[in-house]
């Protein structure tokens, strides 16, 4: 049906609206010609058309509250009762009671939403909750501090839930915080004592430190700065500024040692390579009598290198070993060829290789003259063990006749 088949104005300005089979007087038009009137009640029906489909729209696709919708459903039923329209208000009415069922629909919709929500919002909250426990026992308290914070803030901003609930997992959250907060306060409690501890320890060290800056000990100084730097390394850390303050006071004092330790050695080490040269001279010097051919002069020209050597001094470290070993070679020359001659010399050793070369010629005798009687009688055997008794005793005699002779020289 056209918009013209809903209602109709007649000449005497009376607006009908068909109703079903009927038509129903809702206006009397005086405005002008009876095609306005019949306009203008037409344009109200499209209002009032336009109003329901934006709420049925609204209601498809959630966004509107219930509530709301409801308020908004009673009024345009009251408008469309009224009549005061010309359209299909039968099939606007009932569109207005779908409605009612979309709202009904809505209303469990938003309802299974809020049940959402709430578990959303418990979740969330227990998952804090969990976090501050595990957060709880942490040591790592910077870190950890600031997650604190930031889980509250969180909590403070979190969806509320039921009373109780949040309650008790309040509770749990702050007993976790404040396990943590006790645990960092007892630590660097501890820690302070300990910087305490660290600092009145590296005060003496940095007294120490400067009482030594003009040692003139300087191998054991060393030793010791070395000995104080390791004390330091283990008494832990003082409180930042006094730590560097203390600090300063012991490097400073250490490198004012060292500053002069290495200008010493500087001085030492052209006075070691002074000495390792004149040292090298000697060595030469003393070279110069190997091999021994005369063991008086040799001693005595070694005492006067040994001597000479004494009087020099220190040498450069890594060239200490080398340079004395020369001069040890010599040394041990002279000390061997000393006992050699000494040994030639010794009664009681050639009286002993004297009577070794005698037992052997005596035994070698008496062997002869058991051959001799054995080849008498022609006893060929007897000859043979005697000439084998025989030749083993004279090789023993040569080399006994050659330590003897060795006396002779």
């Amino acid at each position: 049906m056209s918009s013209q088949d809903w209602g109709r104005v007649d000449d005497a300005g009376n607006v009908y609206v068909r109703v079903a089979d009927e038509e129903r007087l809702i206006a009397s038009w005086q405005a002008g010609p009876p095609e306005e009137g019949l306009s203008f009640y037409q344009r109200r029906f499209d209002g009032l058309n336009a109003e329901v489909t934006l709420l049925e729209k609204r209601l498809k696709a959630g966004g509107v509250d219930p509530e709301t919708a409801l308020g908004t459903i009673a009024r345009l039923k009251e408008q469309v009762a009224a009549g005061a329209a010309v359209g299909d208000l039968a099939t606007l009415d009932r569109r207005l009671d779908a409605a009612v069922a979309l709202v009904d629909q809505r209303k469990e919709a938003v309802k299974e939403e809020r049940k959402a929500d709430k578990a959303k919002a418990l979740a969330n909250r227990e998952a804090i909750v969990v976090e501050a426990e595990k957060l709880g026992t942490s040591t790592t308290w910077k870190a950890s501090g600031d997650r604190f914070r930031d889980l509250l803030e969180e909590w403070k901003n979190a969806p509320r839930v039921d009373r109780s609930a949040e309650q008790a997992m309040w509770k749990r959250f702050s007993a976790a915080r404040t396990t943590f907060d006790r645990a960092r306060r007892s630590h660097f409690a501890a820690l302070d004592v300990e910087r305490e501890k660290a600092k009145v320890i590296k005060g003496r060290l940095a007294d120490e430190a400067e009482a030594l800056t003009t040692s003139t000990d300087l191998a054991e100084t060393s030793r010791r700065y070395r000995d104080l730097m390791a004390q330091w390394k283990a008494a832990g850390r003082a409180g930042k500024g006094d730590d560097e303050m203390l600090w300063q006071r012991f490097k400073t004092a250490q490198d004012a040692f060292f500053a002069r330790k290495n200008e010493k050695d500087a001085e030492q080490g052209v006075e070691h390579a002074a000495n390792l040269a004149a040292k090298q001279e000697l060595a030469t010097k003393a070279e110069a009598l190997l091999p021994i051919t005369d063991i008086g002069s040799a001693k005595a020209a070694l005492r006067e290198i040994s001597k000479a050597w004494e009087a020099i001094g220190h040498v450069p470290r890594d060239d200490k070993a080398k340079i004395e070993q020369r001069l040890k070679k010599v040394e041990d020359a002279v000390r061997n060829a000393e006992q050699e001659l000494w040994k030639r010399q010794d009664p009681a050793a050639r009286a002993r290789a004297q009577d070794a070369v005698d037992q052997l010629l005596g035994v070698i005798a008496k062997l002869e003259k058991q051959r001799d009687a054995a080849s008498a009688k022609g006893d060929q055997r007897g000859v043979d063990q005697a000439n084998e008794s025989i030749a083993a005793r004279q090789e023993w005699l040569l080399q006994a006749q050659s330590a003897l002779d060795e006396f002779s020289q």
